[in-house]
């Protein structure tokens, strides 16, 4: 059976939106897997002047996806931090705001019913690439693989770094923690060590959750928005296999010149990226991108 289907599943679901200030779309298509485990959030105006959009990527299951696509805008907006806009820590507390409400009764209870099974505790993760865009500033928090970037003067401007086990800051912790890295691999299973959930590598006590083995601690980058950026694009890490930044923005770019249309732009750069077999294992992920174009 593999994780494979024998035809990928093309289908797309699209949502759009529009202020005076941008406009985005944001697609998702399963493709070649055989569940579709992304999540996301495309929130314009949360408040006034301030926007809210993510990419969740869901490995071990969906749950946690949809988990942190359900609480996440609620959690930002309750933090104090938020509220005294101080939003860099703020998007840092409810990464990690999230992972606690995961291990309550409740949240597991809630975990359990987005499977539809009642069993033992979950081992779903999901990567988190979150968006924050407040007047012209622009915040990226991440933890895991999934990216964000701006086309800023035609060249990709990366928002987001992958955190890969094999990173030596990561690996140092990983092994501190009493973990290893084997095959690019934490504990020779998970290929990312940041992320949200996984639960069963973030038990240990004697560690701070941002000391785990896996930790939901995010990086967070921080720009100012002006006149040269053109667009945002955020996508799982199956958008980015195929293709660099470059590729990317010059195909949406030209997708643009033709159409001005969003959401032909993004369906048509995920058939792009999809791949024609799985017999090299690239472009068969699902694939969850959102493009923010500025007006």
């Amino acid at each position: 059976m593999g994780p494979y289907l024998s035809q990928p599943k093309t289908e797309k679901t699209t949502v759009t939106g529009q202020n005076q200030v941008f406009q985005y779309a944001a697609t998702h298509m399963q493709g070649w897997r055989n569940t579709m485990e992304d999540a996301h959030i495309s929130d314009m105006n949360i408040e006034p002047d301030v926007h809210l959009f993510a990419v969740f990527d869901g490995h071990g299951g969906s749950e946690v996806a949809i988990f942190a696509e359900r609480h996440f805008k609620e959690e930002l907006m309750k933090n104090k931090n938020y509220q005294q806009k101080n939003y860099e820590k703020a998007l840092t507390e409810t990464f990690f705001k999230i992972d606690k409400m995961l291990q309550e009764p409740s949240g597991q209870d809630e975990l359990n019913k987005i499977r539809g099974v009642n069993d033992e505790t979950s081992l779903a993760g999901c990567t988190a690439n979150v968006a924050l865009i407040v007047g012209k500033t622009l915040y990226v928090a991440n933890a895991g693989d999934s990216r964000s970037f701006l086309n800023r003067d035609g060249k990709p401007f990366d928002m987001s770094k992958d955190h890969k086990p094999d990173d030596d800051q990561e690996k140092k912790r990983i092994e501190r923690a009493g973990g290893f890295v084997s095959d690019g691999r934490a504990n020779g299973n998970l290929s990312l060590s940041r992320a949200l959930g996984d639960l069963e590598y973030k038990k240990d006590s004697r560690f701070k959750p941002e000391e785990q083995i896996i930790s939901a601690l995010p990086d967070v980058k921080v720009t100012q928005l002006t006149a040269a950026d053109k667009f945002l694009l955020m996508g799982c890490d199956g958008v980015f296999e195929t293709w660099d930044h470059q590729q990317i923005l010059n195909f949406i770019n030209q997708e643009l010149k033709s159409s001005q249309n969003l959401s032909k732009a993004t369906e048509k750069l995920l058939d792009q990226l999809l791949a024609k077999d799985t017999s090299l294992g690239t472009g068969c992920d699902n694939m969850t991108c959102i493009l923010v174009l500025f007006k």
